[in-house]
């Protein structure tokens, strides 16, 4: 049972189809608005760990501004190269118009 909720952000502080970075604990996580819903992964590429804050979503893919490798963001997978190593997720709630990231 996860209990350690953090309040990110407000649900509107992310426009429809985007993502934020945000800092917590000195690591950085990446929250996207999808038309899924809301998720969240860590906010480095795992190629050569760099921010995927100016990236694009695309549906629920993220794709890394750098080299161009794409993440699903429901779960992390790595979908296309250059990266081969999966996006760590973590588990997100909504309450009353604000982002809740489970964080390990």
């Amino acid at each position: 049972m996860v209990t350690n909720w953090v309040r990110a952000c407000a649900t509107d502080a992310i426009d429809a189809e985007d993502l934020i970075m945000w800092e917590h604990d000195g690591r950085s996580f990446a929250i996207y608005n999808t038309d899924q819903g809301f998720f969240a992964t860590d906010g480095l590429c795992t190629h050569q760990h760099y921010p995927l804050e100016d990236g694009i979503v695309i549906g629920t893919v993220i794709e890394c501004p750098l080299h161009g490798g794409r993440f699903e963001v429901t779960t992390g997978e790595a979908l296309s190269a250059p990266v081969c190593e999966d996006l760590k997720t973590y588990p997100v709630k909504i309450e009353g118009g604000s982002v809740y990231l489970a964080i390990d």
